[in-house]
């Protein structure tokens, strides 16, 4: 059974968390490890947890100091579990998160193979596609 749990950066979960966002983000485009952990300490960290082991993860990063503009970052799920829902689970349980805190916008940098995934979600694409780290993005954003 798979369980999608709310975390901080104390939490003995958030060092799994690390190590997966690690992994399937940053060792395959060469970029260091813990590179984009700058916004940790003030975000929300959304786990899914099968077995009590953390096997999907997305971050919600406050942009204004109201916290209702956010971004949806670090999106990243066990290769192994890919493609079976684990990604839609954690997004929407972002977004009821995001509903009931009055938070009124989320923007992601999308990689180009996850804009379906964001579309069928509700995100729209706004601006112009470019280039992060090496990879084509689309700029998303859903508002409430």
């Amino acid at each position: 059974m798979i369980s999608i749990q709310l975390i901080d950066t104390k939490s003995p979960l958030y060092e799994m968390e690390r190590e997966l966002r690690n992994k399937i983000l940053l060792h395959p485009i060469g970029i260091p490890d813990h590179a984009w952990e700058m916004h940790d300490e003030k975000s929300w960290h959304f786990v899914a947890l099968e077995n009590d082991i953390v096997i999907g993860c997305v971050v919600l990063v406050p942009l204004n100091p109201e916290q209702t503009n956010t971004q949806l970052m670090q999106m990243a799920v066990e290769t192994k579990q890919q493609g079976i829902g684990i990604g839609t689970l954690l997004v929407n349980e972002l977004l009821s998160f995001c509903k009931s805190k009055g938070i009124e916008k989320v923007v992601c940098h999308s990689r180009e193979n996850a804009v379906p995934f964001y579309l069928n979600l509700g995100f729209e694409i706004y601006d112009a596609p470019f280039v992060e780290v090496g990879i084509k993005h689309s700029h998303m954003r859903i508002n409430f």
